[in-house]
C-alpha cells in the first residue's frame, strides 16, 4: 500500500459494541464488511479527498479471528483503523480504534471539523452496527 508508516500514528479514539454472536461469526461478518469496503472506490470522498487507496482503506494486517487492521491516507490525514474482537460471554465485543496524523494547517483544520461534527464517531459506530447486524443475522 502506498502509505507512510501507519504503525506509528497517534491514538484518536475507540468505539465498541457488544455483538450477540460468537467471535468466529463476528469475524466472518467483519471480513465480509471489510472486503466490500476495501474493493469499491468511494464515489465522492475518493475524488474530493484524494484517498489512497481509492476506496479509502486497504487491509494491512490480520490475526483471525481477533484483529484486523486497515490503513489509508488522503490530502489531510494518514490513518489506521484497528478492529479487535474479544469474547464476551456467549457473544463478542467488537472494538474499532482509530489512529491518525493530521499534518499541517489544513490537516489540523480537517481534524477539528471531523471531530466537532461528530462525523467520525458516527461513521465508526455505523461500521460496528453493520458488522454486528450481519453477525447476528
Amino acid at each position: 500500500m502506498d502509505c507512510v508508516d501507519a504503525t506509528r500514528l497517534p491514538f484518536v479514539d475507540e468505539h465498541a459494541r457488544v455483538v450477540a454472536a460468537p467471535p468466529d461469526r463476528t469475524w466472518a461478518a467483519l471480513r465480509g464488511y471489510v472486503d466490500r469496503l476495501t474493493t469499491a472506490p468511494h464515489p465522492v470522498l475518493g475524488r474530493v479527498l484524494g484517498t489512497r487507496p481509492r476506496s479509502g482503506f486497504a487491509g494491512v494486517a490480520a490475526d483471525p479471528p481477533r484483529e484486523l487492521v486497515l490503513a489509508g491516507r488522503h490530502r489531510f490525514s494518514t490513518y489506521r483503523l484497528v478492529f479487535v474482537i474479544d469474547p464476551d460471554g456467549q457473544g463478542s465485543r467488537l472494538r474499532a480504534m482509530t489512529y491518525a496524523a493530521f499534518p499541517g494547517l489544513h490537516g489540523r483544520a480537517y481534524r477539528a471539523g471531523l471531530m466537532l461534527s461528530t462525523g467520525h464517531a458516527r461513521a465508526a459506530q455505523g461500521m460496528l452496527r453493520t458488522v454486528a447486524r450481519n453477525a447476528e443475522g
